[in-house]
């Protein structure tokens, strides 16, 4: 069945061109002129009998861009539904990119749009809706659609992946979307939680062992590597490995063979390795904890995981998307999720990202008592953690706090904090106030008036709007070592930093 377009015929021109095109291609388009026909056709209203009179269409072409008749509500039902976007822009917009963020407009094209562009743009929002939909992996960010590229991209090969990111973010999501879109899909995929298992045992869960290589091998055992033969294994928390393990992981990667415990025959051995982490292995190598070679090894295709802080624009249809899985699952009718509710949780800072949200969504669904989440239904620390800045967010009926701001708050407080620390340290070191005085000739002891001792420095602003994290840092450690005169020891004992870390970080910033 063809792919279904729906065109509003807000700039009919364009309208018009666009459908022809379209239908050209392949697609299956209808024109509509107003948002009472957009929600018929899009399952919103359906006929006079309550019944939708066609399925809901795969993609919504706004031909009036941010300017559409009722551009908000349209994105908010094809949010809820699952349903691609594509708005055309004026190009007299100052700033498309930041008005279409606004609005909420995730993928838009600058007029005058070619029709050609507009096809192949709507053909990769619903190859990428239905990447989304078969993945589980949800989120309209830029952050999320980069990490959706690189698995389609990573999937088809069969070099070792690294993904990094904070708990609870996905990366074992992200591992088994790699497995089931690669050629390796019909084979096992086996994960193995590298901090769940003591050392003393990890090689053994790993490679196997033969009877009797220690005390209660009572017979041969296959490793997860045997085990994964042909598909894919995952190595979650691979730093927590220790060092005696890495270098037998490494042999693997290089050799694609190992021993069991107790072996002493090599096992030839097809897996493709996909490692996780939520630390940061470069720092890890650089403290030496973690082997450099085996890092390198590690990390051929390389993905980062955004934490859930960093794409709150993602929140309303993650929050909507688990309230009807879990309405489903425990067999509750659910209304869904007051605008006030919803607030709260799009400003909370979710340090266990997604996963933290997914079950507080659930024990939320459990327990609300009138089949409909409210504000008070949300636990009292996530209420206080909740932040409140003017941002607006896709899917929320008010500003909510975005990425911007939110970045900025968090920012300004940290710097705050430390330049209230660098004056602490600094008017502990100052020189006091002295009051000199002198003996006159036969007079006694005669007062001078005091004089003042020279002032401890300011301690200098460093963050300037626009500035990302890495310009703060680098700027804060330039300011403090032209306040301790070059002087590092002191500079990383100011900043609270340890002398080796100072280092990588002058050499990381070339200020060595």
């Amino acid at each position: 069945m063809a792919d279904r377009v729906l065109i509003t015929t807000d700039d009919l021109e364009h309208a018009v061109r666009i459908n022809a095109h379209l239908e050209t291609a392949g697609f299956h388009t209808m024109l509509v002129s107003s948002f009472d026909d957009v929600r018929r056709a899009v399952g919103g209203a359906g006929g006079a009998d309550g019944s939708d009179a066609a399925p809901a269409p795969d993609c919504i072409v706004l031909t009036g861009g941010l300017h559409e008749s009722s551009a908000a509500q349209l994105l908010r039902i094809a949010h809820d539904r699952s349903i691609s976007t594509l708005g055309l822009v004026e190009s007299t917009e100052p700033d498309p990119k930041e008005a279409a963020r606004r609005l909420g407009l995730t993928s838009f094209l600058v007029k005058p749009a070619d029709p050609t562009e507009v096809s192949a743009t709507v053909r990769r929002l619903i190859e990428r809706r239905r990447l989304q939909a078969r993945t589980g992996i949800l989120g309209e960010s830029p952050a999320i659609q980069e990490v959706l590229v690189k698995i389609e991209q990573m999937a088809p090969v069969s070099a070792t992946v690294l993904i990094e990111g904070e708990s609870g973010t996905g990366k074992e999501l992200v591992a088994h979307a790699i497995h089931d879109l690669s050629p390796r899909r019909a084979k096992p995929f086996i994960a193995v939680n590298c901090a769940a298992i003591p050392d003393t045992l990890l090689e053994s869960e790993l490679f196997g062992h033969e009877k009797g290589a220690f005390t209660g091998a009572a017979e041969r055992r296959l490793g997860r590597f045997e085990l994964a033969e042909g598909g894919t294994i995952f190595l979650d928390e691979v730093g927590e490995m220790a060092p005696a393990t890495q270098v037998k992981l490494l042999r693997v990667l290089e050799d694609r063979s190992f021993f069991r415990v107790g072996g002493a025959q090599a096992i030839k051995v097809d897996v493709r390795v996909i490692a996780a982490t939520n630390k940061s292995l470069k720092e890890e190598v650089a403290l030496g904890r973690f082997r450099d070679d085996l890092f390198y090894r590690l990390n051929v295709l390389h993905i980062a995981l955004a934490p859930l802080r960093e794409r709150k624009v993602d929140i309303p249809l993650l929050v909507r998307r688990f309230i009807a899985e879990f309405a489903a699952l425990h067999e509750r009718p659910f209304r869904g999720i007051t605008p006030e509710a919803l607030q709260i949780l799009v400003d909370a800072d979710w340090p266990g990202n997604v996963r933290q949200l997914r079950n507080l969504v659930e024990s939320m669904v459990v327990l609300a008592p009138e089949g409909e989440i409210r504000a008070s239904d949300i636990p009292r620390d996530i209420r206080e953690r909740a932040r409140g800045l003017p941002v607006r967010v896709a899917g929320a009926t008010r500003d909510v706090a975005g990425q911007e701001l939110e970045f900025i708050f968090r920012s300004l407080v940290e710097l705050k904090l430390q330049v209230e620390e660098l004056r602490r340290r600094l008017d502990d070191r100052a020189p006091q106030r002295v009051e000199v005085i002198e003996v006159g000739p036969g007079s006694g002891i005669v007062p001078v008036q005091p004089i003042e001792a020279e002032p401890a420095p300011e301690a200098e602003v460093v963050y300037r709007a626009g500035m990302t994290m890495a310009d703060v840092e680098r700027a804060a450690i330039e300011a403090v070592l032209r306040q301790t005169k070059g002087n590092r020891r002191k500079a990383a004992e100011v900043l609270g930093i340890g002398e080796r870390t100072l280092y990588r970080k002058l050499k990381e910033y070339a200020l060595a």
